[in-house]
């Protein structure tokens, strides 16, 4: 029998408060359950989060498997901040490589600022400036690959426009 921690709900409609239950795995959500261990209400501010430990630890000693949701109250409970509303995971900044040239600085103080590793400007980490430098860095090396081909597209143009023939021009007089 695969047991499991999880809730269950006895609120009324539009009114969800829960109950941290022990049940059979294959019960239904509001189903029979083996053991009330706690309640959850999360319409008060802050939420009121009560689990018994004591009880909590001994279903897991005997091989209960919380859901993920009794995994988070426990840890809301123990540190006391409310539950997050959803699970979004932050979003994940690509560290950038250092380039082994040299870098480009538009005026002297900058480039005194880069080459010496200066400090960041105030209120501002050196994490945040790191990604500062290289997003210009790549902004500055995007710039001479588009221009190259903006002026082959222009001399594409003069070329399509010199070999077609002029609107007054008539080649079929003979």
């Amino acid at each position: 029998m695969a047991v499991k921690v999880r809730l269950t709900r006895v609120g009324s409609k539009k009114n969800p408060i829960w109950r941290v239950v022990v049940a059979d795995g294959r019960s239904p959500r509001d189903g029979r359950t083996i053991e009330t261990i706690g309640h959850y209400n999360p319409q008060t501010q802050p939420s009121r989060i009560e689990i018994d430990r004591e009880r909590y630890q001994h279903w897991l000693d005997r091989g209960a498997q919380p859901s993920n949701t009794v995994k988070k109250l426990v840890r809301a409970e123990n540190t006391g901040y409310a539950v997050p509303k959803a699970d979004v995971p932050a979003p994940v900044a690509s560290k950038p490589t250092p380039k082994p040239d040299a870098p480009t600085a538009e005026t002297p103080a900058e480039e005194a600022d880069v080459a010496g590793g200066g400090a960041p400007p105030e209120g501002e980490t050196l994490a945040e400036a790191a990604v500062e430098q290289a997003v210009a860095e790549e902004e500055a090396s995007e710039q001479p690959a588009a221009e190259p081909a903006a002026d082959a597209e222009a001399d594409a143009d003069e070329a399509a426009e010199a070999d077609a023939p002029a609107e007054g021009d008539s080649s079929d007089d003979a």
